[in-house]
């Protein structure tokens, strides 16, 4: 079962974080820096993700709790949120949407915040990753060993997003245009499959509290 656990969270996470769609605007976004100063904006970048991702996976449940949410409702919730944000992948509108976030980032902060935003905030740990682990972690149900599995996952997909900042000039020249919008309609289709699942466990769920 932990592996079973292990798989949906590392799949989930993935694909809604998507660390190879994020390499084209890692590389917008830092354009005119040396290569030790985009090192030192992807480290910061993914210590904030992981931070917020880490911090709502362990009292994400209690927050939901003290303003009356049942984790039901936030799954239901939450899957249409991912479902939502596969849809856009699916039709090529997320890019659209993070390139003008990563645009405007660039034009308020001059590159002084960009690990925090828009790279942190919210292309990695943005709406839909913080549900997904949210939900995960609903669904761990306070088994410690699943619990420190799932944390283990957020520093792995993080980590993921820091090998592709390092690596963003030869990817984007790997995958080229075509390879990345394949790449990401492939991610979405699943990711969309994955947000079905998460509304058809709040419907059960609730269904089992009406009986």
């Amino acid at each position: 079962m932990l592996v079973d656990f292990v798989k949906s969270a590392l799949v989930t996470l993935l694909v809604t974080v998507d660390p190879p769609g994020l390499a084209p605007i890692f590389l917008g976004v830092t354009h005119g820096m040396s290569k030790g100063e985009r090192a030192q904006v992807a480290w910061r970048a993914v210590a904030i993700a992981f931070g917020i991702l880490a911090v709502f996976g362990f009292v994400g449940d209690a927050v939901l709790r003290a303003l009356g949410i049942s984790l039901a409702a936030f799954r239901i919730a939450g899957g249409l949120l991912l479902f939502y944000i596969a849809f856009e992948m699916v039709f090529e509108l997320r890019t659209k949407r993070k390139s003008s976030l990563a645009n405007t980032a660039i034009t308020v902060d001059h590159i002084r915040n960009v690990a925090a935003f828009p790279l942190a905030i919210p292309l990695m740990a943005g709406p839909g990753a913080i549900t997904a682990t949210i939900l995960l972690a609903g669904r761990a149900n306070g088994d410690p060993v699943q619990s420190m599995a799932l944390l283990a996952v957020v520093a792995l997909v993080c980590g993921s997003c820091w090998l592709v900042y390092l690596a963003a000039d030869r990817l984007a020249a790997l995958l080229g245009v075509t390879g990345e919008i394949v790449l990401t309609r492939l991610l979405g289709v699943i990711l969309a499959a994955l947000a079905v699942q998460f509304v058809v466990d709040g419907v059960m769920e609730i269904g089992r509290g009406v009986k």
